[in-house]
């Protein structure tokens, strides 16, 4: 029996819709949707999953366990029943194409058994200068299976098993048509609207608190760390200088990390000489404040509580486990074993 092809999730509303007058995005903002199939499926990790996210903003939940799409933030209930229940009757038609691909994929790569994962993401981006972008591509357990190229509008299949969807998809000229509207056009006035949504979220700007600390190795140098805490949006810089001159071959950092308030915490280490502690000074660079901030290290006060983090380290294990999904849809077509792509 023939496979529906839904419609991405972003076109599902008709309509034409406008960005209130006035509204602007000086900072660079993305739409991405995320699709999984595996095929073992288990506590914790169903057999398909779609998310969606604004920026770093999750809004859209779907899985094969709870069978319902669900809004995730706020802002996105803006949409009433109706869209929610075309988003499920959608997704679940997706999930029956996707998991035939996890196992035609298989048979590409000879494989009888074991855990598998088939993903695709497309969406799009509003630059900072007002220039658009879009991306589609597709993985297998974990590696790149095919992807478009939008400045020569063709698709890279950088293995063998992959070159039979590459064929049909540049085979079907209506449907690359379609793809590629979608990405320059549909794509971001989706974008604007739900940015429009979800405004006072997005836009808001919270400072980092920032803290310094030093570890002393016994007969070895002192290792300065420098964390920032709370802040939002995500891109942030923390840079260590000595006597004003940046130290970045010499610092090591951790990623931009969620906390569980739907801000972030980043960090930057140093190794250094002990008779250096005073030349030494963290610097953050973040949308939230109005110029670089600065700060040395300062030795602890007995008197001085320590912040706690717990919340940040929860917070940052809760997003791990959401993101990662990222997957395409594929059906079994005839008996060559071809995966199929989503019509648009």
């Amino acid at each position: 029996m023939a496979v529906p092809v839904p419609l991405p999730l972003p076109l599902l509303l008709l309509g034409v819709f406008a960005v209130p007058g006035g509204c602007s995005y000086p900072s660079p903002h993305s739409l991405r949707y995320f699709y999984t199939a595996v095929s073992e499926p288990g506590p914790g990790l169903p057999q398909f999953t779609v998310v969606g996210y604004l920026d770093d903003q999750l809004f859209f939940h779907f899985d094969s366990e709870v069978k319902q799409a669900q809004p995730r933030a706020p802002w996105i209930q803006a949409e009433g029943p109706e869209y929610w229940d075309r988003q499920t009757w959608i997704a679940k038609g997706w999930q029956e194409a996707f998991n035939g691909n996890v196992r035609i994929a298989m048979e590409r790569y000879n494989q009888s058994g074991g855990l598998h994962a088939f993903q695709y993401m497309y969406g799009c981006e509003l630059r900072a200068d007002g220039g658009t972008g879009g991306f589609r591509q597709y993985g297998y357990n974990g590696r790149d299976f095919l992807s478009y190229d939008t400045l020569t509008h063709a698709w890279v299949a950088p293995s063998k098993e992959a070159e039979i969807t590459k064929g049909k998809m540049e085979a079907d000229r209506h449907l690359s048509q379609q793809q590629r509207d979608y990405l320059e056009k549909k794509c971001v006035e989706w974008l604007q609207k739900y940015l429009s949504y979800g405004n006072e979220t997005l836009q808001r700007r919270e400072r980092p608190a920032v803290r310094v600390t030093g570890r002393d190795a016994p007969g070895g140098p002192t290792t300065l760390s420098c964390r920032a805490h709370g802040f939002y949006p995500r891109d942030i810089a923390v840079t260590w200088l000595r006597k004003g001159e940046s130290r970045e071959q010499e610092t090591w950092r951790g990623g931009v990390l969620p906390n569980g308030d739907g801000t972030y915490h980043a960090w930057a280490t140093v190794e250094i000489d002990p008779q250096e502690r005073g030349l030494y000074r963290c610097r953050v660079e973040h949308e939230s404040l109005a110029k670089p901030l600065d700060t040395a290290w300062e030795p602890p006060s007995r008197s001085a509580p320590l912040p706690a983090l717990i919340g940040a380290v929860a917070g940052a294990a809760l997003l791990a486990g959401t993101v990662g999904f990222v997957l395409w849809r594929r059906r079994r077509s005839g008996k060559t074993g071809a995966i199929d792509t989503p019509a648009q």
